[in-house]
């Protein structure tokens, strides 16, 4: 039985082509997911150990103070122990200044996974290290020097009354520093300075009477690196011990290696992330999968009913019911073997080139030079593509077991696979539809109305799957009807395309499964579209809201409010040339000031004594600014609009009276409260003026002519800005939105990638459809050539029931991707404010195109077979 299935199925190969393709595609996609989730395990654990390069131990949870080290240094094996200590400062350079991450150099330079590109690190006191793009910031090179500006208290640091002195101090650049591991990426970079000096600084930052922090990590190096172990040990030991003398906690000490660390601060970082990117995508290739499923299970349908006369035969000779489940079975399973195998060796290779794409784009991240082949990687993907071709076939198999001997004496011509679906699947698959929708739809209310949004998503999700579930399971009653629909509304055109779509409908089962396989794959890809389309006009418009600005450039954003008012030297205002010069900056539409005093704030229930900022901008102005206008919409004389937060964190209502005292003056308002950032109250340009006549302008509200251009313009204004003698902190909404919409264009172009794979097998499901039904037309095809149809006639026969199958199932599919993809958006962003429904055309028509183009090309293999044959050859008895 063996040999007489493998001669079948090298006679049925070019049958089994496509099921074995939609199989490669699947169990690649799984490969290539696998591999994926090893490869981001990895970089993300070299990316965070790279900070420990040459580490034998790292000592968490303690603080790294000089009892500490003491400890450690005296432990046997120990060759050096130092903190990871970081400050930053202020440096200054051909009038440009940066804030910098500075880190203490450690006494073995080895730890450090910086290189040095020009110079060498710091050897004495007052030098110090620049990474490269600082340096060219700066114009700096090793040799010469730049400023450092910090401040330090005057007197004993006994009184807080104690002034602030700005101190600058000269550095010599001793060298320039790359970071090839993006060890310090997150901060921005980072320099590198004598410990003491950075240790020094630090202590100046302290409060009066405050002690300075000591960092929490400490790096160790061994006299033999072997002996691990035994040297963690002995440093538990003895900084438990010393601590126990000193009375200090050590509950959160740990001792650990760098790839340990790394593990345990991944974790922290993502709660999981990779793992769960991991099950991300594999849901996704278990929708490749289930789509290639349905291809499968209409291959072996089709061969099944091919065979039937072989089938009656083999029963006519002796073999029983359960050889022919049997041989079926043994069929597929070896389909699913060779195409698993296959589609293995296709992820891992596909796998191994995106890496290698990807080293060569320097991304910033140390990416492994090679894939990582595991026992998982190999085995799952065979596992997984052979058992679900075995399932696929399952319901073939039983229908080889139902062919009578007597099949064998009857006509050569196929039998119509179709039969009837079951009442119980008709009410299960209303039932289960109906419930699904109704969670669906209480899931958005909850989000949007109810304003429990967790809750809300969830039921939202379990209603959207349970109600797909139910689509699906009822789709073998309604997609025949609606082919045939679609069917008359073609065959209007003419007798061929009346003909194609009565072809559609000989086997309404098999239709109905290659729709549905494409259905899934349109549904899924229109959802994420629809999604992420209405996600982005949303949190766009909750972003305008929040944070209506741009861009600010500010000296007093990160000050006391009274400094403002006091004239501290530690806040400057903001240079008068400035405006124009960020102005003159590519991208930037417009630029207005903002002046600003100190005031304390009165009133029934406000604390006494509320001291806050008060900016003074017209109306007009603002708006002409903004990117939401609600903030200034209740702006005039004798109001002050409130930032949301402070009138929940001080107890003020909309309406209230209050009044303002600053330097020169009091002002009683109004208050109108209003959703935007705190950033100050806002009052009239006169009423500031009743205040502080002299008020200072000490921010800058910048509009772009693109907030999405916002990575590209923002570092320009800091260039801008950093030219000037009076430093300021330039920040805004339009990068946290350009952040934001990288963040969904690239999970949509992820995700459409992914199920990319499962539209590709669902229109090779498309194209074996259209294949198997011509050979079971084949004499039906011969006799409307010997009756007069043209073989152009024929291919357009084809290329239109091509046609109806895809258009069919994509349009139903984007149809179903607008509701899911609606619902999706409200239920996940309902607490954001009402959801923006929004209609992705482009994508959309891509869509459709690609199942119109996809149809006409999937029949055009089929027609050429059709053509070929002639009408004699084909009407010969067989």
């Amino acid at each position: 039985m063996i040999r007489l299935t493998l001669s079948q199925m090298r006679r049925s190969a070019g049958r089994l082509a496509a099921a074995g393709l939609a199989i490669v595609i699947g169990t690649a996609f799984v490969a290539i997911t696998l591999l994926a989730g090893n490869v981001i395990t990895r970089t993300t654990y070299d990316s965070i150990a790279a900070q420990f390069t040459g580490a034998d131990l790292v000592v968490r949870g303690v603080p790294a103070d000089d009892a500490a080290l003491d400890a450690v240094r005296g432990t046997d094996g120990v060759a050096t122990a130092d903190p990871q200590l970081m400050t930053y400062q202020q440096l200054e350079a051909g009038g440009r200044t940066i804030y910098q991450g500075v880190l203490a150099e450690p006494t073995d330079t080895s730890v450090l996974p910086l290189e040095v590109a020009d110079g060498s690190l710091p050897e004495a006191s007052g030098e110090i290290a620049l990474p490269t793009d600082v340096a060219e910031r700066l114009d700096a090179a090793p040799g010469d020097t730049i400023t450092l500006v910090r401040n330090v208290l005057e007197g004993d640091q006994s009184s807080e009354e104690d002034a602030w002195t700005e101190v600058r101090e000269q550095l010599t650049v001793s060298g320039t520093l790359t970071d090839p591991y993006g060890a310090y990426s997150m901060q921005g970079g980072v320099a590198v300075a004598p410990a003491a000096d950075v240790a020094g600084w630090e202590d100046d930052l302290a409060a009066p009477g405050e002690e300075p922090v000591a960092p929490t990590t400490m790096l160790v190096t061994l006299d033999d690196p072997t002996g691990v172990e035994q040297a963690r040990t002995a440093i538990t030991g003895a900084l438990t011990n010393g601590a126990a003398a000193s009375g200090a906690d050590t509950a959160d000490l740990k001792v650990v290696t760098p790839e340990e660390h790394a593990e345990a601060v991944a974790s922290e970082m993502t709660g999981g992330e990779n793992v769960m990117f991991t099950l991300f995508v594999l849901v996704f290739a278990a929708v490749a999968l289930l789509v290639a499923a349905l291809v499968i299970a209409n291959t072996f349908q089709v061969l099944v009913a091919q065979r039937t006369r072989t089938l009656a035969l083999l029963r006519c000779v002796g073999a029983d019911k359960g050889q022919l489940r049997r041989s079926v079975l043994f069929e597929a399973a070896v389909l699913g073997l060779l195409s698993s195998a296959v589609g293995l060796v296709a992820g891992v290779g596909l796998g191994q080139a995106a890496l290698t794409i990807g080293r060569g784009m320097d991304l910033g991240v140390p990416l492994p030079a090679t894939v990582t082949i595991t026992p998982a990687v190999v085995l799952i993907p065979l596992a997984v593509g052979t058992l679900v071709t075995l399932v696929a076939a399952l319901s073939p198999a039983r229908a080889a077991t139902r062919v009578a001997p007597l099949e064998a004496l009857r006509p050569a011509d196929a039998p119509s696979a179709a039969r009837g679906a079951g009442r119980v699947r008709l009410v299960l698959s209303i039932l289960v539809s109906v419930i699904g929708f109704a969670l669906l739809g209480g899931g958005v209310a909850l989000s949007t109305v109810g304003q429990e949004p967790t809750t809300g998503l969830l039921l939202a999700v379990a209603g959207g799957a349970l109600s797909f579930v139910g689509v699906l399971v009822g789709s073998v009653f309604w997609l025949p009807r609606v082919v045939a629909l679609a069917g008359r509304l073609v065959g209007m055109s003419g007798p061929t395309a009346r003909l194609a779509a009565a072809n559609t409908l000989r086997n309404p089962r098999r239709t109905a499964a290659t729709s549905t396989a494409l259905l899934i794959g349109v549904t899924l890809v229109g959802m994420m579209s629809t999604g992420a389309a209405s996600a982005r006009v949303t949190m766009d418009s909750e972003l305008d809201s929040r944070y209506p600005v741009d861009v600010t450039v500010s000296t007093d954003l990160s000050s006391d409010p009274t400094s403002v008012a006091a004239g501290d030297a530690v806040v400057a205002p903001v240079p008068a040339a400035l405006a124009g010069t960020v102005s003159d900056v590519s991208g930037v539409s417009r630029v207005v000031e903002a002046r600003a005093t100190a005031a304390t704030v009165t009133g029934d229930g406000v604390d006494e004594g509320l001291a806050v900022t008060v900016r003074g901008v017209s109306p007009d102005d603002a708006a002409s600014v903004l990117r939401s206008t609600e903030m200034v919409e209740p702006l005039a004389p004798g109001t002050v609009v409130v930032p949301e937060e402070v009138s929940e964190n001080w107890d003020i209502t909309d309406g209230q009276a209050l009044t303002l005292t600053g330097p020169d003056g009091t002002l009683d308002v109004t208050a109108a409260v209003t959703d935007l950032a705190d950033t100050g109250m806002i009052v009239v340009p006169d009423d500031l003026s009743s205040l502080d006549p002299d008020a200072p302008v000490t921010s800058l509200w910048v509009g772009l002519d693109d907030p999405s251009d916002a990575t590209s313009v923002v570092p320009s204004i800091q260039d801008a800005v950093a030219d000037t003698e009076a430093p300021a902190d330039v920040m805004g909404a339009a990068v946290e939105r350009a952040g934001f919409q990288q963040v969904i264009d690239t999970a949509l172009g992820i995700v459409i990638g992914l199920l990319a794979a499962a539209v590709v097998i669902a229109l090779i499901g498309v194209a074996n459809t259209l294949s198997l039904s011509v050979i079971e037309r084949r004499r039906e095809s011969a006799t409307l050539r010997a009756i007069g149809l043209s073989k152009g006639q024929l291919r357009g026969m084809l290329a239109v029931e091509g046609l109806l199958i895809a258009l069919v199932g994509a349009v139903l599919g984007v149809l179903l991707g607008l509701v899911y993809g609606w619902a999706g958006a409200a239920a996940a962003l309902g607490w954001a404010g009402t959801p923006v429904i929004v209609v992705p055309w482009r994508d959309v028509l891509v869509m459709l195109l690609v199942a119109a183009v996809a149809g006409l090309v999937a029949s055009v293999a089929p027609a050429r077979t059709a053509v070929k044959t002639s009408p004699v050859e084909a009407l010969a008895s067989e």
